[in-house]
């Protein structure tokens, strides 16, 4: 298979089989099966019978819903040592979201009844399972907090607060275009780019093409006191 190597170390330190030994982590491997998305390609649709478990080995994910009108909301975006489609292979339900790869990707996919079998085999690894949907939930229950008390432009300043923590810099370039972001915040693209617009005029951030630079942190937290 064309994740080789790589793919074995991914499935080590995923937090499903993180701790497994190599004796056990290649009999694991074997039942695998790797396959490669191209930017934009659907790994599955939502409300499609779950076929099995995807974990990324290259390039990134996103998790996404859709409305009858067409709007998207991103739940998640996964990288690399990350699973994703635990709840569906568990409860026997369809996908409840669509992913599809964000860039070039690497995933290792495993059938439901492999990874099923996989559990019953070693039980340690369907306690993993429920920490990370636990984690999971979390942050969805997050998703939703916002999504419902927040406004767009305390999402949109939680996000860039969030990105630059993740930068480890005030200036950081998202992969993002403003339609991007505003399925990643939960609104439309024209409140993305009327925010922005406002939060530069206010001096508290600068934005240079998709560079943003936060000039007034304290600013931003301010605006976000008494929010959720």
């Amino acid at each position: 298979m064309s994740a080789g190597l790589d793919g074995a170390a991914m499935l080590r330190r995923s937090a499903l089989f993180a701790g497994l030994d190599e004796s056990h982590i290649l009999p694991l491997f074997e039942r695998f099966v790797s396959r490669r998305y191209e930017t934009g390609q659907a790994l599955f649709e939502e409300g499609a019978p779950c076929a099995g478990l995807f974990f990324v080995v290259s390039g990134q994910v996103r998790i996404f819903k859709t409305s009858p009108g067409g709007r998207e909301q991103v739940l998640t975006v996964e990288g690399p040592g990350n699973s994703v489609a635990e709840l569906p292979v568990f409860d026997g339900g369809p996908y409840p979201a669509s992913a599809a790869a964000i860039e070039p990707s690497e995933i290792l996919f495993v059938s439901r009844r492999d990874f099923q079998a996989l559990c019953l085999e070693r039980p340690e690894i369907a306690l993993r399972v429920l920490e990370v949907v636990g984690s999971r939930l979390r942050r969805l229950v997050g998703i939703i907090e916002e999504l419902s008390f927040a406004t767009v432009r305390h999402r949109l300043i939680s996000w860039i607060l969030r990105e630059a923590d993740l930068a480890g810099s005030a200036s950081f370039t998202p992969n993002l275009n403003h339609q991007d972001l505003a399925a990643r915040i939960g609104t439309v693209r024209e409140l993305v780019s009327r925010n922005l617009t406002r939060l530069q005029a206010q001096g508290l951030i600068q934005v240079a093409g998709r560079e943003i630079r936060i000039v007034d942190r304290p600013g931003l937290e301010a605006e976000l006191s008494g929010v959720l």
